[in-house]
């Protein structure tokens, strides 16, 4: 029997995808049509991104499940339209590549980098950094990207303390959980990188009571969403001196506006959301073990409790 693929997304990642798609679902052994033009009612599996448009999947009858290419579903998870499984974009180039990047900025801040780049005055004040062993990095969220992230980290020799909402256990990392473990994280976290999901739950996690409880003078990075931080509280603390600099990937608007204070702030690098992106080779390949197997009556990877919105 045919298998019915829509491919709802940008218009422009169409030609990207679809020969990648295509090749893998041919390797899977699946009889298939593929196309961005499938009549609701016949379409088992839905390619998705927020951007394709699609958001009532009412008339989608014979729906098996929706695929994100996405690794963020706040978009969607709370859609109600949406009773058939959601799989989250979980994909290894995504991680490594936020990984990398978490890595280079967590080495940036460690290694005081930005002084020596942006300070060539002719200056001779040697100020070698601790060793990673001597310096506490916290993780929030201990997800795929949380839980790469930290064991680089902890590669390295950094003392890491990761947290999530439940009880998490990783070979290295000192792994905390619920309202109290947040907390102690904070407290300890000279350098804090945030890796959490965008829900109801986690809207600014970082706001003017904690961002007190962290060490005087610590670094931020967040390449995880935006709305983790409350920015207005994040500014007061940068200028009071109670966080050394922060390193933001993600905002509540995109593109961040030209005129926002962050861009002009001296202790705040703004990055234009760059920590990470799903790659199309890989993304193609978990996306039709996933249609495989669905087919196959094997549970989907990466399915989102609808439930935590991730």
């Amino acid at each position: 029997m045919t298998v019915n693929i829509l491919f709802s997304a940008r218009p422009a990642l169409w030609p990207v995808y679809e020969p990648l798609l295509r090749q893998n679902l041919l390797d899977a052994g699946l009889e298939f049509h593929l196309s961005t033009d499938i009549p609701p009612d016949q379409v088992d599996y839905v390619i998705y991104a927020p951007n394709g448009g699609l958001r009532d999947f009412t008339p989608y009858t014979r729906l098996k499940a929706v695929l994100s290419l996405w690794a963020g579903v706040e978009s969607i998870a709370d859609n109600e339209t949406l009773t058939v499984p959601l799989a989250r974009m979980v994909d290894h180039g995504l991680t490594q590549g936020m990984t990398e990047w978490v890595v280079g900025h967590v080495l940036r801040y460690h290694l005081g980098m930005d002084q020596h780049i942006t300070t060539q005055d002719g200056t001779w004040e040697p100020d070698p950094p601790p060793l990673a062993s001597e310096r506490t990095v916290g993780i929030l969220g201990l997800g795929t990207l949380g839980t790469a992230s930290a064991c680089a980290l902890n590669s390295l020799g950094f003392d890491v303390i990761g947290w999530s909402r439940s009880a998490k256990e990783i070979a290295g990392i000192t792994c905390l959980h619920g309202p109290e473990g947040l907390r102690e994280t904070l407290s300890q976290a000279e350098i804090l990188v945030l890796l959490l999901p965008d829900t109801a739950a986690t809207e600014n996690t970082l706001n003017t009571q904690t961002l007190a409880l962290m060490p005087k003078g610590a670094n931020i990075i967040n390449p995880g969403r935006g709305p983790l931080i409350d920015d207005e509280a994040l500014l007061a603390a940068l200028n009071a001196g109670q966080i050394g600099h922060a390193t933001l990937d993600v905002f509540r608007v995109e593109p961040l506006p030209t005129d926002h204070t962050f861009w002009a702030h001296p202790n705040v690098t703004v990055t234009p959301h760059i920590a990470s992106e799903t790659r199309p080779p890989t993304a193609a390949q978990v996306i039709v073990e996933n249609i495989r197997r669905g087919e196959a009556g094997e549970p989907y990877l990466h399915l989102v409790d609808r439930t935590l919105g991730y």
